[in-house]
């Protein structure tokens, strides 16, 4: 999410694994911004919001040339970043998940549709 721009990317996963946090983070790098020389991410405090991630992920040179292009930033457990993504979450929450949704590929569909809704609109933060 670029909260300043109002572009978000939503992905649905079976699992949120430290495995899984480091093929976002590369997707993140080599597909969403493959041109970027840094890209400043802003985690929580979650257990697989960790540069180990990608060790865990990857070789050892793959894992440091993805963390060579992070510039990481952890949040206060009460900062106005972590009540920004709260912000996101809620309205995902409310728009998206408002009904039962009965399987993945379901929710991965309305999840993508919420999101390009939501990037064409450019809703940002001030």
């Amino acid at each position: 999410t670029e909260p300043l721009a109002g572009w978000r990317k939503v992905n649905v996963r079976q699992t949120r694994t430290a495995v899984d946090l480091a093929q976002e983070v590369k997707e993140l790098l080599d597909v969403d911004y493959p041109d970027v020389e840094k890209v400043v991410l802003v985690w929580d405090n979650l257990n697989t919001h960790v540069s180990a991630s990608l060790y865990k992920a990857f070789e050892p040179a793959e894992a440091r040339r993805l963390l060579e292009r992070l510039d990481i930033h952890y949040t206060p457990k009460h900062g106005s970043w972590l009540d920004i993504a709260e912000i996101e979450l809620s309205v995902f929450t409310k728009q998206c998940l408002g009904c039962r949704i009965s399987d993945i590929e379901t929710l991965r569909s309305k999840a993508k549709a919420w999101q390009n809704h939501r990037n064409t609109a450019q809703r940002g933060v001030s």
